[in-house]
């Protein structure tokens, strides 16, 4: 990894850089509410320390969205700029938001990955996480006009 990169904790101050790197990597969901400006505020509140960026000169070139519920951990929209990848920046950021939650008293971290996204997915099973083929993962929506759209 770049010496110069800086990882640290994620607010909303930094809403407009993450938004431009999630727009500008092809197939990431985004959906309508959740990830606007008001939704993510609400996110990084519930969850302050456990969000994170990298940064390179000032540009945003990496984001987790962190966060738990008090029993399990959960990683939302990890990312990287695809100029940046390979080079140790996500488990970087991983490592940083595993600690994070780990002071906050949490034991166990999942996360979710389209299984469209054959970079993701093959990191996850190379920095050791457990693929589960045990369980069924089900959504129900609350909310209709929170609709997820891909960046093209």
């Amino acid at each position: 990894m770049k010496e110069d990169i800086q990882i640290r904790v994620m607010t909303i101050e930094d809403y407009e850089g993450v938004y431009a790197l999630w727009t500008g990597i092809s197939g990431f969901g985004l959906r309508s509410l959740d990830d606007s400006k008001e939704g993510v505020e609400m996110f990084l509140k519930r969850n302050p320390t456990t969000s994170v960026v990298a940064v390179d000169e000032g540009r945003i070139i990496g984001a987790i969205l962190g966060g738990h519920d008090g029993r399990r951990g959960c990683l939302y929209h990890v990312c990287v700029n695809k100029d940046y990848r390979k080079m140790g920046i996500g488990k970087k950021m991983t490592a940083f938001v595993l600690e994070a939650l780990k002071k906050e008293g949490i034991n166990k971290v999942s996360l979710i990955a389209f299984k469209s996204n054959k970079i993701g997915n093959a990191f996850w099973k190379k920095v050791g996480w457990l693929f589960r083929e045990d369980l069924n993962y089900y959504d129900f929506t609350i909310n209709e006009k929170n609709i997820t759209e891909f960046v093209k």
